[in-house]
């Protein structure tokens, strides 16, 4: 029986202590511990939500120019080199066409068919004039006027189709001479970044030789995982670091959101655009592409006030002067330096955004006294 009571009594002794750590202490900082203190009143404010991805620098495509010949041929020259800055007309290489050459022969012998039929209409309407032929002698030298008119009209487009200009057709049709040998040149002001042809390369129109791109602006692009296909919008603010350039982050927008996922990679392209007046900017750079997005006015709380205490969350919150109350508190996901303000806290109370390991130092203190 005396052992019960004892227990009793200890149980009495110690309810009260356990009852005391389950209250949140409020803790007096003399003048020195003060002076390491920083505390500033709670307010609204924007959070933005952000999203890293993997990105690389690509050549703005709308600024790109693949160029090759528009007939099949053997290239007897080369003028330009990789790297080289070329203006839009510039030639770039010269191709030998015996293609070429056959469509010039057949737009001269087509035009020499329509001059002489078109003789041969004036002179019958001067014979029907003098009662000598038929209107129907005149009708059907009309008509086989009009085809070869047609047919001289389909050389023209093929000639010019083949990259000859008006000027050239007309130096054809006034020398006679066939000229199978045709510049290649650019079709945009740029640098040449990519080089596929050499002397003596026979080529077609579906190769392409040169390509030309303007470099002073480029893209970001990165892919998105279809999970998160409806986050990123056009228009969103962006930011781009570079491994290249480690000590650069470029600010932006997107300017695009693909509306279809690839269907072998499961992801949806996002893109921005970068300005590159110096050309640091390399295209198959590596980067890291964080988007941003706009939030609502929400509480927040910077997190340096946050004290961690196992799985929960704690702040100091000034009561007076120089007191402070240790209070929990609820937060929500951290953004960049700051968190949103669930529970705990209201508007206008002031917290301790610096120095709040020292109090929670001199909190330990007091309880081990």
């Amino acid at each position: 029986m005396t052992s019960f009571f004892n227990l009793l009594i200890i149980l009495f002794l110690i309810s009260p202590a356990s009852n005391a750590t389950n209250t949140l202490p409020v803790v007096k900082a003399n003048q020195t511990l003060m002076k390491k203190l920083k505390v500033i009143p709670i307010g609204e404010g924007q959070l933005h939500d952000s999203f890293r991805l993997p990105a690389r620098i690509d050549l703005d495509q709308q600024h790109v120019a693949r160029i090759g010949t528009t007939v099949t041929g053997r290239i007897i020259e080369t003028e330009a080199v990789l790297g080289q800055e070329v203006r839009k007309g510039e030639k770039l290489a010269t191709l030998n066409s015996t293609e070429l050459g056959l469509a010039q022969s057949a737009y001269l012998k087509t035009s020499s068919q329509v001059n002489l039929k078109r003789l041969v209409v004036a002179r019958a309407k001067r014979l029907m004039g003098s009662g000598i032929i038929a209107a129907a002698d005149i009708q059907e030298r009309e008509t086989m006027l009009a085809e070869a008119e047609v047919d001289l009209r389909t050389a023209t487009d093929q000639l010019l189709a083949f990259g000859m200009s008006g000027s050239d057709l007309a130096r054809l049709s006034k020398e006679k001479k066939i000229h199978s040998i045709l510049p290649i040149t650019a079709s945009i002001q740029g640098t040449i970044v990519e080089r596929q042809v050499t002397v003596g390369q026979v080529v077609q129109p579906a190769d392409a030789l040169f390509t030309v791109a303007n470099l002073s602006h480029v893209w970001v692009v990165a892919e998105l995982p279809e999970q998160q296909a409806g986050w990123a919008h056009k228009g969103d603010e962006a930011e781009v670091t570079i491994a290249a350039l480690p000590n650069e982050t470029l600010h932006g927008k997107l300017i695009y959101v693909a509306d279809m996922v690839d269907p072998n990679t499961r992801t949806v392209t996002v893109r921005m655009e970068l300005p590159n007046p110096h050309r640091n900017l390399k295209p198959h750079m590596l980067a890291n592409l964080l988007i941003r997005k706009q939030g609502v006015q929400e509480l927040i709380l910077p997190d340096s006030a946050v004290i961690r205490d196992k799985d929960t969350d704690l702040v100091f919150v000034e009561i007076g002067s120089d007191e402070f109350e240790l209070r929990l508190v609820k937060l929500g996901a951290l953004n960049v330096n700051s968190r949103p303000i669930l529970d705990g806290l209201k508007s206008g109370e002031k917290v301790v955004v610096e120095g709040g390991f020292h109090l929670n130092s001199e909190r330990h203190r007091k309880e081990l006294e």
